[in-house]
């Protein structure tokens, strides 16, 4: 009988992709540095009519390290930072770790509250801010950080081209906040630093298994937890990864929906540094007109976005009559892809370019990729990377091995793996544990795989419905709701039974599709049930339907469902 240890994905990678590859003996700073030397004239990153070459950013990063370093900051400190993607984000992380810092990247839409535990548990002793951040998030929260010592702020127009700066002051359209300073603390702005500043040789002693990244996660079950990333890991996870996909230096351009403060935005960011590729930047995901024209312009040969960008990318007219055929991959992560979704998105763009694909942020983060050239499964994640060995075991114990085709908790080896949770090692203990002599990364992710080692990630475990004894995996139900013409999107949680405890009872979240906008929801109500009925089991079908005019995201673009159980407004349908 096959096994996991018979690695049956082996046989579904692409010709010349090998399961062990040797991992590049440096630090993160090397990889950069590298990709910096490639072609230091080509365009490192587009941004707003501006572009800025691997030359340029090489430069502008080594005055920042040589700031940071000039004011006592190096090997064993950690430096926030605090932006969308813009140029500054780039120069600022490149140079935080060219001065032996650790990053913690600080997503923008946070509240005061999360900054406050971010920036402390953390330890960060600097950080990178957007002004009008600084203004909203921290200028009333100074007190509560106080060993956060030294501010240094920036605004999305400083990079801007000179007419469109200009312009924007003059009619007021660049969003700025005032950086009202608190005592014992050094205040400096960014753009003065690069213009003033003296680039220095800096020697720093780091090693592959310092730490490079201290990255939260979201946080859906109490705070958010700070996942350690050692530079072994993230050069590790970034070879697998432009290796897979034969990234060719000088030759891609990648265009990406994904923040820089989510780990998926920062691998790719820095898949297209390491090799001397160019990105174009996307400080507002959701401004669909502006990665329809950053398409059109530079034609990228990767597009990047998590599913539900992609639906709204769909819907926008001027999507739909682009050319696709620079794009030889459109990469689609940290939230299910429905198959009518992909199939949609496939018309658009042409046959075998949706690459569906797995991780997390303790994985550094990829874990599964669809083949590039090869046959790709849609609605799978793909088989396991290079290096890396995956096995699917019981969700109850987390010690016995399933069998090839069943159900149960992925858990996961390899070289990309964290180190663990920052400051958290009874969390970390759970997270890595010991399974026949060997550290594994339970994932939380139920999964199965197949005979040709395609992995399809059924739900989160904590996400699985208990229906009177019945387990009802969400992501099965949602994906048989999107094939319902009411249906734009959809979500289903599980409501605690008042009069069965233990029990629950299945619910479901629906944005209504535009031409269903304005019909009868009682009329839609009972269509849905029925179709339900057809398609589903008895115990899976939903007690409760809730319509809703835009089901609420993550930062990145995931579904929230952590706000859709704590909504009260439950009504009783069947």
């Amino acid at each position: 009988m096959q096994t996991y240890d018979d690695k049956p994905w082996i046989k579904s990678y692409d010709s010349g992709i090998d399961h062990n590859i040797a991992i590049p003996d440096i630090t993160f700073v090397d990889m950069i540095i590298e990709g910096f030397t490639k072609d230091p004239s080509r365009a490192a990153m587009h941004y707003m009519g501006k572009t800025i070459s691997f030359r340029e950013l090489d430069s502008l990063s080594l005055i920042f390290a040589s700031f940071l370093h000039e004011k006592g900051l190096g090997p064993g400190d950690v430096v926030g930072i605090n932006l969308p993607n813009i140029p500054q984000y780039l120069i600022a992380l490149a140079g935080i770790i060219r001065a032996g810092c650790a990053i913690t990247g600080i997503s923008p839409l946070l509240t005061p509250k999360e900054y406050v535990h971010q920036i402390n548990d953390s330890g960060a002793k600097a950080i990178v801010i957007l002004d009008m951040l600084y203004e909203q998030k921290v200028s009333g929260i100074c007190d509560e950080i106080p060993n956060l010592n030294i501010v240094i702020s920036t605004n999305v127009g400083d990079f801007l081209p000179m007419v469109k700066k200009i312009l924007g002051n003059l009619f007021k359209k660049i969003p700025s906040g005032e950086v009202v300073q608190s005592p014992n603390k050094q205040y400096f702005n960014f753009q003065t630093i690069l213009d003033t500043e003296q680039a220095q040789k800096i020697e720093v002693s780091i090693s592959q298994d310092d730490t490079c990244l201290i990255q939260y996660t979201g946080g859906t079950t109490g705070l958010p937890k700070g996942t350690v990333l050692t530079h072994r890991n993230l050069v590790a996870n970034n070879t697998h990864a432009t290796t897979w996909v034969e990234f060719k230096s000088g030759q891609d351009c990648v265009c990406s929906g994904f923040p820089f403060f989510h780990l998926a935005g920062l691998a790719l960011c820095m898949m297209a540094i390491s090799t001397g590729n160019t990105q174009c930047l996307v400080p507002d995901p959701r401004n669909t007109d502006h990665i329809c024209n950053q398409i059109q312009k530079h034609q990228p040969t990767v597009l990047a976005n998590v599913p539900t960008l992609y639906h709204m990318l769909m819907e926008n007219p001027k999507f739909m009559l682009l050319d696709f055929s620079s794009i030889n991959i459109c990469i689609s992560g940290a939230a299910p892809f429905s198959v009518e979704g992909m199939t949609s998105l496939e018309r658009m763009i042409g046959k075998n370019k949706i690459l569906e694909v797995y991780g997390m942020t303790e994985s550094s983060p990829l874990l599964t990729m669809n083949p590039y050239k090869g046959t790709k499964k849609i609605g799978s994640v793909g088989v396991p990377i290079q290096n890396t060995l995956i096995k699917i075991v019981d969700v109850a114990t987390g010690t016995e091995e399933m069998p090839i085709g069943e159900e149960g908790e992925l858990i996961a080896s390899g070289p990309q793996i964290m180190k663990g949770y920052h400051n958290k090692p009874e969390e970390t203990s759970h997270a890595l544990r010991e399974f026949k002599g060997e550290k594994w990364l339970y994932t939380g992710d139920v999964a199965r795989m197949d005979k040709d080692g395609f992995i399809t990630i059924v739900d989160r475990v904590k996400d699985m419905i208990n229906v009177g004894g019945y387990k009802v995996f969400s992501r099965e139900l949602e994906e048989k709701l999107y094939e319902h013409k009411a249906v734009e999107f959809c979500a289903i949680v599980g409501i605690d039974d008042p009069k069965r405890p233990g029990s629950e009872h299945v619910k479901l979240v629906v944005q209504k599709s535009s031409q269903y906008l304005d019909k009868d929801e009682s009329v839609i109500e009972k269509d849905i049930l029925a179709y339900c009925r057809e398609n589903m089991a008895a115990y899976k079908i939903p007690k409760i339907i809730e319509f809703i005019d835009e089901i609420p995201l993550t930062p990145v673009g995931k579904v929230d469902k952590k706000v859709l159980r704590s909504n009260t407004k439950n009504k009783k349908v069947q």
